[in-house]
């Protein structure tokens, strides 16, 4: 393809305007790079000195106060309410477990107070014992079951389901 010397020169100065304008776009990209590097630092100053301290001073003066009384008071209630009653269950369960055992194995465990007659039949903690057990069984049942029953609606079919005829 030929062309004149007139098209020659148009398209060398309009090359060399192209080439001109992208190395302007270069120093203005950079000066653009430098402006937003220290708008960041700036905001990062900014951060520290100012917004910082009053995060921290609120924070210290609102809501420390706030969660410092909240972990008494968690405390306070597993201390002084949680663990005795726990402590009281495990330990009455721990005794029926022992009377279980022991008669298990043929020996008479025999405690008679002087105002309370003989007891026949499980006790209250031989009571929970079983309630306890019994309650895990069904759970451990429920789960079992979850897990292995067959839901159609879990299932994606292999093939594509084709179009129905019209």
């Amino acid at each position: 393809m030929s062309l004149s010397r007139k098209r020659k020169k148009e398209l060398r100065r309009l090359q060399k305007d192209a080439n001109q304008l992208w190395e302007n776009q270069q120093v203005l990209v950079g000066h653009a790079a430098d402006v937003a590097r220290e708008a960041g630092r700036q905001l990062g100053s900014l951060n520290r000195e100012q917004v910082v301290p009053v995060i921290q001073d609120t924070y210290n003066r609102r809501v420390a106060p706030v969660v410092d009384r909240g972990v008494k008071i968690g405390k306070h209630v597993v201390d002084d309410k949680f663990v005795p009653i726990v402590g009281g269950v495990v330990g009455t369960a721990l005794t029926a477990w022992d009377v279980a055992n022991a008669k298990r194995h043929g020996v008479a465990v025999k405690v008679r107070k002087a105002t309370a007659p003989q007891k026949s039949g499980p006790g209250l903690g031989s009571i929970i014992a079983i309630i306890l057990g019994a309650a895990a069984a069904v759970g451990v049942l429920y789960a079992a079951w979850q897990t292995l029953r067959a839901d159609d609606e879990l299932w994606v079919a292999d093939d594509p389901l084709a179009a129905p005829d019209a």
